[in-house]
């Protein structure tokens, strides 16, 4: 173990109390006051009295009074708008370089302020997930790798006097002077738009890296390595990088990805859930033996959660404003909750579009368990993501599959609606069992979905196709790499249209056979 490796693994021992310990409901107070302190000159501010909000003697109640619930829409029709037009002092303080392009799962396109303070929080954030390093036991060498990051494009678009791009673009394109040695594919291969060249590229310098971590969406980070593997003919990525030991996950849930991914591997990696969100840094895996992550409570994120419940939400998949909302220091653990934010980008009370179950409280941890508009209540089921995922695992153990995407929605036929699940799966199979299967596995999950069986819900549907039609259809309707993610439930016309697009690769490949 070489001295520099060493120095840096004390470095990190030594420096663990700036990831701090503090009691995560005192760090939100704090973190609410700074944020009000911050901002009570600016439109919003004003508007809505922070001022007195900081005077109130209850700080976090007064708050809720005051400033309604947002989502992206109401936000950018009251506020944000006003950005984009040069304005300045609108939800924060001064003005922002960037904007991030959300490219996730929702239907159209959102432009959310980033803003010098949110990437300073990130970088933070990132500081943190290195010195939590200690608790995962990695030898001294490990600290001299390079990280190969596989975002999104660091060539963001210039629209008028701002630069736009999705989150990890930005963020890698203002990475710190000193972390710039150990930053991979670096900055000129990082920037190439196109998917396919971009990892072509990488895969012609994957011999020169000494890579000892990854850090990406798995889809793409195993996409990747299948095409360096190929490239260089190997039996597995060990033999070209010896040194690989962690993976960084995040934006979607890992274990579907986890089998496939590590025959890939000469043995498996750590594996470090992250959850960074184009609206900043919310949480990361901070110990072994848990998947759970913890917030990021004492950097310039204001949590709150609202029960994930029908009552609670609008047709639209919006909270309503008269809906309870508890912060961390009241929520209750094992419960599902739609996450609130406000941010040091000039986010306030607003819905991110995920829902999270509290695991640990004392630590702050939690787990993603889905989208808000990705509750599939159509004929009053009543199915989370969260609760499809254990489904589809039972499913995957049942009949020896790994279904590594998989996307469902309901459709009317007959004057009745019909669940119609398309499964990626490396395999055929009896699709007619494991739709019995799986009618089975969410009846035990869901009481709700048991109920709607016996009335609306006639019948649920499987197809089976390769799971490289997904990444086909993403590649041609979205982007590939960065953030962009499969959806897990669609709305009936948008799921007819993704059949047609199947049932055509399918007749491209009859053809050429």
């Amino acid at each position: 173990m070489t001295v520099i490796g060493e120095l840096i693994k004390k470095a990190i021992s030594l420096s663990g109390w700036v990831s701090t310990d503090e009691h995560p409901a005192k760090a939100q107070k704090e973190v609410l006051k700074k944020l009000l302190e911050q901002a009570k000159h600016t439109a919003f501010g004003k508007h809505y009295h922070f001022e007195d909000v900081l005077n109130a003697d209850a700080l976090e109640q007064a708050f809720q009074a005051q400033v309604p619930i947002h989502d992206y829409d109401k936000i950018h029709a009251d506020w944000w708008h006003y950005l984009a037009k040069g304005h300045q002092n609108i939800t924060w303080p001064g003005t922002q370089q960037y904007f991030a392009l959300s490219s996730g799962t929702t239907s159209h396109s959102k432009q959310i302020p980033v803003t010098d303070d949110l990437l300073e929080a990130i970088r933070k954030a990132g500081i943190q997930q290195v010195l939590s390093l200690r608790n995962f036991d990695l030898p001294a060498s490990f600290f001299e790798k390079q990280i190969l990051m596989l975002g999104s494009c660091t060539q963001l678009i210039k629209q008028g006097e701002f630069l736009m791009g999705e989150i990890s673009g930005i963020s890698a394109a203002n990475l710190p002077v000193w972390f710039k040695g150990y930053y991979k594919p670096g900055q000129e291969i990082a920037s190439i738009e196109d998917w396919d060249l971009r990892i072509e590229k990488i895969a012609e310098e994957a011999p020169n890296w000494d890579i000892g971590s990854l850090s990406g969406i798995p889809a793409w980070i195993e996409l990747m390595l299948k095409a360096i593997i190929e490239k260089h003919q190997l039996q597995n990525i060990h033999q070209i990088w010896p040194n690989l030991m962690v993976y960084t996950t995040g934006g979607v849930a890992f274990e579907p990805y986890r089998n496939s991914l590590e025959k890939l591997l000469a043995h498996p990696l750590i594996y470090i859930d992250t959850y960074l969100a184009s609206e900043g840094f919310i949480a990361m895996q901070k110990r072994p033996h848990t998947t759970a992550m913890a917030l990021t409570c004492n950097n310039g994120i204001f949590f709150e959660f609202v029960p994930f419940e029908e009552q609670f939400l609008d047709e639209n998949g919006a909270v309503k404003q008269d809906a309870p909302v508890y912060t961390l220091e009241h929520a209750e653990e094992n419960k599902e909750y739609v996450l609130l934010i406000s941010t040091v980008a000039g986010a306030w009370r607003y819905m991110i579009g995920d829902t999270v179950m509290i695991t640990d409280k004392t630590k702050a941890e939690i787990k993603i368990t889905g989208r808000t508009k990705h509750f599939l209540n159509v004929v009053g089921s009543q199915l989370s993501v969260h609760q499809m995922n254990k489904a589809i695992a039972m499913v995957e153990q049942e009949f020896d599959l790994e279904i590594k995407e998989f996307v469902v929605g309901a459709v009317k036929k007959d004057d009745a609606f019909v669940h119609q699940w398309i499964l990626g799966c490396h395999k055929d199979d009896d699709e007619k069992a494991i739709a019995a299967f799986l009618d089975k596995c969410l009846q035990n999950l869901n009481k709700n979905y048991t109920v709607a069986r016996s009335k609306a819900l006639k019948a649920i549907e499987v197809r089976i196709v390769p799971v490289d039609y997904f990444y086909l259809w993403s590649d041609e309707t979205k982007k590939m790499g960065g953030q962009v993610k499969i959806p897990r439930v669609m709305k009936e016309n948008e799921l007819l249209d993704l059949e047609n697009y199947f049932s055509s690769l399918e007749q491209k490949q009859l053809n050429t056979n």
